[in-house]
């Protein structure tokens, strides 16, 4: 064995070491029906609310809960929303091209809970690669593709810590449907008073 081949086989030994942290399946279960708006994801996230809502009017990442219905209106991220959130803004600080955070989002998007914890993006600057073992990467990095890699799994734990410290609310903390019976008739009886 060459020391070219040596040095291959510890490099897989060492990805193979450490695939826990790659492809990490002990992920928790979450609330589905928890939603959190948008000044809490850019505080999660690290980004300006301007930023998150240039990438909900664009169609980036879209709030999957509730979505802005007009001024004063406020949109509802989910978890995975918030994940996707914290991925983009890691990808466009990597220098990844937006167009390619767009595949790599829709991509995200298409998983199910379970097979989005068990990706890694790997990317080389220009190109998203979803990788789902360690063996992609294995071979992204040996065939010189891989620069980086996220973790979608440990982005999913640090993005977990940091929302169950901050507010949440469900769709159906909005105003009651009787209130709002209640505000329509004020709003009438106001109305015929005042003509």
């Amino acid at each position: 064995m060459n020391r070219s081949e040596q040095e291959q086989m510890q490099d897989r030994s060492l990805l193979r070491s450490t695939q826990g942290l790659l492809f990490d399946d002990d992920i928790p279960d979450l609330d589905d029906e928890a939603g959190y708006r948008g000044p809490t994801v850019c505080k999660v996230v690290g980004i300006t609310y301007r930023q998150l809502d240039y990438w909900a009017r664009t169609e980036l990442v879209v709030p999957s809960i509730r979505a802005a219905t007009g001024s004063g209106s406020q949109r509802l991220y989910s978890f995975r929303d918030v994940l996707v959130v914290k991925i983009v803004k890691r990808l466009l600080d990597a220098g990844v091209s937006l167009q390619q955070i767009r595949v790599a989002v829709s991509h995200l998007q298409d998983q199910g809970v379970e097979e989005l914890s068990q990706i890694t993006l790997m990317s080389d600057g220009s190109s998203v690669f979803a990788c789902t073992n360690a063996d992609e990467v294995i071979d992204l990095v040996q065939g010189g593709q891989g620069v980086f890699g996220i973790a979608v799994g440990h982005v999913w734990r640090e993005v977990q810590g940091t929302l169950s410290e901050l507010p949440s609310e469900r769709p159906a903390d909005e105003i009651p449907p009787a209130a709002l019976d209640e505000l329509a008739a004020r709003r009438e009886r106001s109305s015929r008073n005042a003509g």
